[in-house]
């Protein structure tokens, strides 16, 4: 029987990881006994994140940066490279999400999407690639899309995350001759921040679901007791973070001989958001 992938001891890089999914992945790896560093906008979240991993027992770092821009990410590259001298794992997982029509759309949503969903995980993998390359080590790359680029009428946010399926896709076929693993995760609704940017008249009903005591301002984030709540009252139509954590460990632990490609991982009942 093929050996299973050995994580602890192995160092990666997880963006969108100040909460939601990215944190729960970089938490989840620095358990495993990688050494994880963690980035995304907030700075305050990612250091207590870093600290939770450390008081575990893990090793960390946080780099609070902007994404959209391709010298920070590359920078968070050289910062693991500094650190440990490999990059073993890449977790592209920071994400923007604005629904709604495309004839009342605002030109500055459709870049920020583009942006973060599409050109900083290109230059993610670029990155991440040579530097696996250049340590002559397995690697594994893992791309968070979305259940929406399944759909062809999800709007511009599909779009792009169709684009994430497409871009894996091609870099799986691309590196067929490398030791490097290249997957798509796919998750349903999950109770995550990307909900301060939907309607707010559904926010507010999420809120009222949760039973907390909460004022929702537009594009604030959600107190995360409001999330925890929430989602266990719509636990039939609603995902946790950890799940899709779980999604990624799945791929990560793989055996050697096997290439998972892509997971789509849902809520038992679909949830129209849109």
């Amino acid at each position: 029987m093929a050996r299973h992938n050995e994580l602890a001891g192995q160092s990666a890089v997880v963006t969108g990881a100040s909460s939601g999914i990215g944190r729960a992945i970089a938490e989840r790896l620095g358990a495993e006994g990688l050494f994880v560093v963690l980035a995304g906008r907030d700075e305050a979240s990612l250091a207590q994140s870093a600290q939770r991993i450390t008081e575990s027992g893990g090793r960390a770092l946080a780099v609070a940066t902007d994404l959209r821009s391709a010298a920070a990410v590359q920078g968070l590259v050289d910062e693991c490279l500094r650190e440990t001298g490999r990059l073993d794992v890449f977790v592209n997982c920071a994400g923007v999400m604005y629904l709604g029509t495309i004839v009342d759309a605002e030109l500055d949503q459709w870049r920020t999407m583009l942006d973060t969903n599409v050109f900083a995980l290109l230059v993610g993998c670029q990155a991440a690639i040579k530097a696996m390359r250049a340590g002559g080590r397995a690697g594994h790359i893992v791309n968070l899309s979305s259940v929406a680029a399944l759909s062809p009428s999800s709007g511009v946010y599909g779009a792009t995350k169709h684009a994430v399926n497409v871009i894996t896709e091609t870099l799986r076929a691309e590196l067929l001759n490398d030791p490097i693993k290249v997957t798509t995760i796919m998750p349903g609704v999950t109770a995550t921040n990307m909900a301060r940017h939907m309607d707010p008249t559904v926010v507010q009903g999420f809120i009222a679901m949760s039973g907390v005591d909460a004022e929702f301002r537009p594009g604030e984030r959600l107190p995360e007791e409001v999330l925890e709540k929430g989602q266990a009252a719509l636990n039939e139509l609603m995902i946790k973070p950890d799940d899709v954590a779980e999604s990624v460990m799945f791929a990560l632990k793989s055996p050697v001989g096997v290439h998972i490609a892509e997971i789509v991982v849902r809520p038992n009942k679909d949830l129209d958001i849109g």
